[in-house]
């Protein structure tokens, strides 16, 4: 391969000599997040940042005698003037009006654009009106034949995979030389794909509605190849890595020799497989985001995931017992949210120890059976797609105001994130976990407190009729912490003497 600086990105050439054309991939970003100037900086933020591989591999998917140049906003300047024939763009709802605007920018150039990713699969229709092309669903097969019709000058409106290509799911080797000049803002450059899918039907997860409820895996040989060659260690980027059990098992066994240290998502539910939870973390498996969602019973059976919806912090203990962080998926404002979920979710959070959360407002992805049904009960408040970032209220809460719900969902975040809490779990990772996980949970904890100063997040508890709180940490998290704090540094001292009087 031949690979050539070019700008902000970094171009890749295969050895094939034939009719050369410039294809760029762009990942668009928040106007508060991305790039905005060619020597603008970098938000500091790089814990919240993965390889870009649904780019990598539409890269490595492409045929060869092309040149493929990736630019994610998030971390390089978009230059609509770099020469290019056809430009692609992936983007979910929120980010589907910037991707409008640089659809507009690169036609005024005579540019030719695709589409694809979740909003473009699930709003398909609402997408061609700014793009020529949109390609729905996975990638593999479809976009190998979109090259060659717009190379033939014949470019179809809409592509998907054929029923003989379904199923597969290509690796990223070919293409991760795209990511040097950028790697260093990532958590890591080295993100792999086992499986995709998910085999529950939440009502209210896009991945469901794209994958319609479907899972399917690499083989595993092609996974551990695709392992062995990457420097260092990784995160699985699968929706739910232990979707497949016995594929899992045998995964988790096959990376073992490999003494790697690894990242990912998955169900609750590898807490009630102990032999399982055993295997992911001798496999190397250091921290694992589940989706919580809720501690209300009702608003899970609502949701279409009863499975989750019992013993859930017993389950979260069992899961960092066995030295796994955790990072909760937490949704406030389902409806059977009063104004005490967000108090009680902190105070649930703080007893289960979790290493960090990713708080998310209620919110309708469309395309999903809960938009359908909160557009027909006339619940939707606003289709600006910019505020489906799951910061935002978009719809109508059963049992508390918008307004209510928003200055919770902040209160939440910004007292959860204070630094004397993440101190204090911080050492607590350490003490239950280990240093990589203990690391981790800092890191994390930090960049979120980054993200909260920033943006001047702090909210209110809407329980309360007189406002307690301060911004960025809050006077409920500073009382809170030296307790704790003292009652975690005892144990840890209290353990180092232990370890003392036995040698």
């Amino acid at each position: 391969m031949k690979h050539t600086v070019m700008g902000d990105g970094y171009l890749w050439k295969t050895k094939k000599k034939e009719t050369i054309m410039k294809i760029l991939l762009v990942l668009p970003a928040s106007e508060n997040l991305r790039v905005r100037h060619p020597e603008g900086s970098v938000p500091k933020r790089e814990m919240l940042r993965f390889s870009v591989l649904p780019l990598l591999t539409v890269a490595s998917l492409t045929p060869g005698g092309h040149e493929v140049e990736i630019c994610d906003e998030n971390v390089s300047y978009l230059d609509f003037d770099r020469p290019c024939d056809l430009v692609g763009v992936g983007f979910m709802t929120a980010l589907a009006p910037r991707a409008y605007e640089i659809a507009r920018e690169f036609r005024k150039r005579g540019r030719t654009l695709v589409a694809g990713g979740y909003h473009p699969t699930l709003m398909p229709e609402e997408v061609l009106e700014h793009f020529d092309s949109v390609l729905t669903g996975d990638a593999e097969g479809a976009w190998p034949r979109l090259i060659e019709d717009f190379k033939r000058g014949r470019l179809q409106r809409r592509y998907s995979q054929t029923e003989s290509e379904a199923g597969w799911i290509a690796g990223a080797e070919g293409a991760r030389a795209l990511l040097a000049p950028t790697s260093r803002f990532y958590a890591t450059p080295n993100a792999v794909q086992a499986g995709r899918g998910c085999a529950h039907n939440c009502r209210y997860c896009s991945v469901a509605a794209f994958h319609k409820g479907c899972y399917r895996h690499r083989p595993l040989e092609e996974i551990i190849r695709e392992v062995e060659a990457l420097k260092g260690d990784f995160i699985f980027v699968d929706d739910n890595i232990v979707s497949d059990e016995d594929f899992a098992a045998g995964l988790f066994k096959a990376l073992k020799p490999l003494g790697r240290s690894w990242v990912s998502q998955c169900s609750i539910k590898i807490a009630d497989n102990p032999g399982l939870l055993r295997l992911a973390a001798e496999s190397g498996c250091r921290g694992l985001f589940i989706g919580v969602e809720s501690l209300g019973v009702r608003n899970m059976e609502q949701m279409g995931k009863e499975f989750g919806a019992s013993g859930t912090a017993e389950k979260i203990r069992k899961v960092r017992r066995a030295g796994i962080g955790v990072i909760a998926g937490i949704i406030v404002g389902m409806d059977f949210d009063g104004r005490d979920v967000f108090a009680k979710t902190l105070e649930f959070l703080r007893e289960c120890h979790v290493d960090a959360i990713q708080l998310n407002i209620m919110t309708p992805l469309p395309g999903t059976p809960l938009f359908e049904d909160f557009q027909q009960k006339g619940r939707i408040r606003s289709r600006d797609w910019r505020l489906y970032d799951f910061r935002h209220v978009v719809m109508e809460p059963m049992k508390m105001s918008p307004g209510e719900l928003q200055d919770g969902a902040d209160w939440l975040y910004s007292k959860f994130y204070s630094l004397p809490a993440i101190i204090y779990r911080t050492l607590n990772a350490l003490l239950v976990c280990g240093l990589q996980t203990a690391f981790l949970s800092l890191k994390l904890g930090l960049t979120y407190r980054y993200d909260i100063v920033r943006e001047g997040i702090c909210g209110r508890n809407p329980q309360e009729h007189i406002e307690t709180s301060a911004c960025n940490g809050g006077i409920h998290g500073i009382l809170y912490a030296p307790k704790q704090l003292g009652f975690l540094l005892s144990s840890f001292f209290r353990k180092g003497r232990m370890a003392q009087n036995k040698v």
